[in-house]
């Protein structure tokens, strides 16, 4: 039986991915600085760990035989949707960066046969609406948007370094926006189709919901089952190097905001407001993910009707609980 490490396993995409090892057979481990907010583990093992701190790595790379483990999946980070990375730039950086320089350094020197970290599509610079698909190799010279995309690009090093130095196979993932069940939906740190779910979901038919920006900034959403499903497939294979992973479905916000509209059922009118957006387009080539015969298969409007679903009945909760209160 394998054993893996997933680090970042209280948040949306790990405790995701943890599920995903376990119907593969593998015995694994978890490690957070809290708990999943909306679903129970199902790892073998949950770990508290402040993964900031080199001994907590050590601790969370530490097996009873003094083994090492097969897969490592490094997804921990400080992180949230625009309107948390707007303000948290010192967070982001420093929180990040021990992180994953901690991380890399004790899974290289325990003997950690593969190491995956998990980085994103904010290392690329902004781009225009009609520009042709960027590669991996795009990324340098590097000019992100964002204070998150540059530690992004840092860690990506960082890992490939130790990669190099100790014969450890390195899987790198940059993750476009991903969305679906059992993620953050309310509090500041949600990403757009989240926020946009809660926002249909609580608004009264006929009613008017607020959006950042004009509704003309394009994105790419993965469900979440594609991204976990992307991921696996990734750190099974023999790509080296960074690996763009996201479907091939660019819409704008403003498609985005209908789409949850339409699903909702209800009558609603959007308000666009002034806000942080990030940049006006995402347009990735998918050829090299591909390559491994993965593709996304899950369509925005399905993945939208699944997600709405769900958080529509944790705003249905939270308002009764008001109410009790």
């Amino acid at each position: 039986m394998k054993r893996a490490l997933v680090c970042g396993a209280g948040g949306f995409i790990g405790g995701h991915l943890v599920k995903k090892l376990k119907r593969e057979g593998y015995w694994v481990r978890g490690v957070d600085i809290k708990h999943h907010e909306f679903a129970p583990t199902q790892a073998d093992e949950f770990l508290l760990l402040d993964l900031r701190e080199p001994e907590k790595c050590q601790q969370a790379l530490t097996l009873p035989d003094g083994g090492a483990f097969d897969e490592v999946y490094q997804l921990a980070a400080d992180m949230g949707g625009m309107g948390f990375i707007s303000i948290a730039e010192c967070e982001v950086l420093r929180n990040n960066a021990l992180i994953n320089i901690h991380m890399a350094h004790t899974a290289a020197e325990m003997g950690v046969r593969r190491y995956f970290f998990s980085s994103s599509v904010c290392v690329y610079r902004d781009m225009k609406p009609d520009e042709p698909p960027l590669t991996e190799d795009d990324a340098i010279p590097s000019n992100p948007e964002n204070e998150y995309g540059w530690e992004k690009i840092y860690a990506e090093r960082v890992a490939m370094a130790y990669g190099r130095r100790y014969g450890m196979k390195v899987r790198i993932a940059r993750f476009e926006n991903c969305y679906g069940p059992e993620g953050t939906w309310t509090g500041g740190r949600e990403k757009a189709p989240a926020a946009i779910c809660r926002k249909v979901a609580e608004a009264e038919d006929g009613g008017t919901i607020e959006v950042w920006g004009d509704g003309t900034a394009i994105r790419v959403f993965t469900y979440i089952d594609d991204m976990v499903e992307g991921i696996y497939v990734l750190m099974q294979s023999d790509l080296e190097g960074p690996v763009n992973l996201g479907s091939d479905e660019r819409v704008t916000v403003a498609h985005l905001v209908q789409t949850v509209i339409e699903v909702s059922g209800k009558r609603l009118k959007v308000r666009y407001v002034p806000g942080p957006v990030g940049v006006r387009a995402r347009n990735f080539s998918k050829e090299r993910i591909k390559s491994l015969g993965w593709e996304a298969k899950v369509s925005l409007r399905d993945g939208i009707a699944r997600t709405y679903a769900w958080i529509e009945e944790q705003v249905r909760r939270h308002m009764k609980q008001r109410y009790v209160l």
